[in-house]
């Protein structure tokens, strides 16, 4: 949780932070509310924004233009729909467009989760993951994501970038965790696990394309 008497300590931290990751596990009660908000406005460094802080933000129509710093948020559908003031339905029929729209109006990077992971920038540029992993379904496994967004950004990635490669390396590790353990049962820490592992595929892969080219 958050409450205001940390404010000033948290604030002067983020001052000299790479990336903030903020929202699993936080909780809902009013004091970890209004210490959010107060975090985010204006937001001492770039952040990605997950869970309960985006329930916190739909609840509060927070506008995402008074952050100052570049902000990637994660929701699943039903969060998405509690932010765009939609219904569930409505965004799982239209993920593109509602994701692209969000990320225009509001300046943030959208990460919309699902099948086909759809990432929108303000600018207008949009990418689709391909991935369908089952085991991803996993309660936690959403948190993982927002965290190795958050370890992109920190290493120097764009937010558009970073939600890229985060959302590519953690479909790559929960590929890896279904062929291990199949389509159930998978916890979120056996992706956390499998990170590196997914990593070095990738990268297997682009070096032999470049040697190819």
């Amino acid at each position: 949780m958050l409450n205001a008497g940390a404010l000033d300590s948290l604030r002067e931290r983020l001052r000299t932070a790479d990336a903030l990751v903020i929202g699993p596990g936080l909780g809902r009660s009013a004091e970890t509310e209004s210490a959010l908000l107060a975090v985010l406005q204006p937001l001492p460094c770039p952040a990605v924004v997950d869970a309960d802080a985006l329930n916190i933000a739909a609840q509060a129509r927070f506008d995402w233009r008074s952050c100052e710093q570049s902000v990637v948020i994660t929701p699943h559908p039903a969060e998405m729909a509690r932010l765009a003031g939609l219904e569930t339905p409505v965004v799982q029929a239209d993920r593109q467009a509602v994701a692209a729209r969000y990320a225009r109006e509001n300046d943030v990077v959208v990460v919309l989760k699902g099948a086909d992971s759809v990432i929108a920038t303000p600018d207008g540029r949009l990418h689709v993951d391909t991935h369908r992993v089952v085991a991803l379904a996993s309660g936690g496994t959403g948190d993982v994501l927002a965290g190795v967004i958050g370890g992109f950004i920190a290493q120097g990635l764009s937010a558009f970038d970073a939600a890229v490669a985060g959302v590519v390396v953690h479909a790559e590790a929960g590929m890896l965790v279904q062929a291990q353990r199949g389509r159930a049962g998978a916890l979120a820490s056996d992706v956390l696990d499998m990170l590196p592992a997914a990593q070095e595929r990738l990268r297997r892969v682009v070096e032999r394309r470049a040697r190819v080219h």
